[in-house]
């Protein structure tokens, strides 16, 4: 028997010497084990190949299982580490709804006490609809999209003009003549890839609001006329949404939001009727003060992002006035009219 295993060892360091394959003197060592246990399965007793081999198959069957189990072992090693191996070099799959680059964007709202994951989480499933891609939109849209609200709408049926540059930072020099909300796209899907923009290039009419509407979960008004804004509040109260409405002029500016299915009022609450010609000019007629629409867009995204969290304390039943010229800022207390064509009771 020790002649064979002699025999074995020095087959193996004379693989080694040539070089040969491991698995190939393995396969050579293990034929040399066969034959051994084939002769001495088959020879008669005494039978000098089977003498000079150990005389007995016995020791050669135990020292072929205990040879296999320590491969087998060693083989299951092997395979536990190369998967080990595969799992530690293979990139994390993400956890929740947030991929890790998006975790990294979004890292200052996350340590926010009243926003944290979960408040970013409500971001991300959000859809909001932005009425105007104008001075107020633009800043609120940049906003929506960087702080990462899921879906974002815009309607509206004008083009980029020069005379827009002045305050409406969406749009670039470049992206004059092209369609507002296809513009505002662009700007907003660069800021942020992981946000999805829907552009509605058309007006806003009281069919198309309805089930517009239906869609989003809070509409922000940042439309500059009177009859936008109040076939969005009826379509608003209509279905039911809140109402994020801003408006501008010279170097003043108003925000509120309107929701009567919450006890707050709606537009119409606050202004029955269209102010007499003259007493509310557009900003074509009078002019507005650049900074002053980033001022107020910003602030009802603000509040938007408020509302959709449920961060501190919205401007539901309250609008903020700004006077830029003097720096100051007022908030009044509205309440609901019973008699309110649009939400009140007695309503026909």
């Amino acid at each position: 028997m020790g002649l064979v295993l002699f025999l074995m060892a020095g087959l193996w360091v004379l693989g080694w010497v040539m070089k040969t394959p491991v698995r190939a003197r393995l396969v050579m060592i293990g034929l040399v084990y066969l034959v051994v246990v084939i002769a001495q399965l088959v020879l008669p007793e005494g039978t000098p190949i089977r003498v000079a081999t150990g005389g007995d198959v016995r020791p050669w069957l135990v020292l072929g299982g205990v040879t296999g189990l320590v491969a087998l072992y060693i083989w299951g090693l092997r395979r536990l580490g190369r998967r080990s191996a595969a799992q530690t070099d293979a990139p994390a799959a993400p956890s929740g709804p947030f991929r890790e680059v998006e975790l990294n964007r979004y890292a200052r709202h996350i340590v926010l006490r009243e926003l944290g994951g979960g408040g970013q989480r409500k971001l991300k499933e959000a859809k909001v609809l932005v009425i105007g891609a104008g001075g107020l939109g633009s800043p609120a849209l940049l906003y929506l999209a960087a702080a990462g609200v899921g879906t974002i709408g815009v309607i509206d049926d004008d083009s980029v003009d020069g005379s827009n540059l002045q305050r409406q930072i969406i749009h670039r020099d470049q992206d004059i003549g092209t369609p507002k909300v296809f513009s505002a796209q662009a700007a907003m899907q660069a800021l942020n890839p992981f946000v999805t923009v829907k552009p509605y290039h058309r007006r806003l009419t009281a069919d198309l609001a309805a089930k517009l509407f239906a869609e989003y979960d809070l509409i922000l008004d940042g439309s500059d006329n009177f009859d936008t804004r109040y076939l969005a509040n009826r379509a608003a109260v209509a279905t039911g949404k809140p109402l994020m409405s801003g408006a501008i002029t010279q170097w003043e500016g108003q925000i509120s939001l309107y929701h009567p299915a919450s006890g707050a009022p709606c537009f119409e609450c606050l202004f029955p009727s269209r102010p007499a010609e003259g007493l509310a000019p557009s900003c074509a007629e009078a002019g507005v003060i650049a900074p002053l629409p980033g001022i107020i867009g910003s602030q009802m995204a603000l509040e938007t992002i408020k509302e959709i969290t449920g961060a501190g304390q919205s401007l539901r039943g309250r609008i903020m006035l700004h006077d830029a010229l003097y720096g100051e800022n007022r908030t009044i207390t509205i309440n609901r009219r019973p008699d309110c064509a649009c939400c009140g009771s007695t309503q026909t």
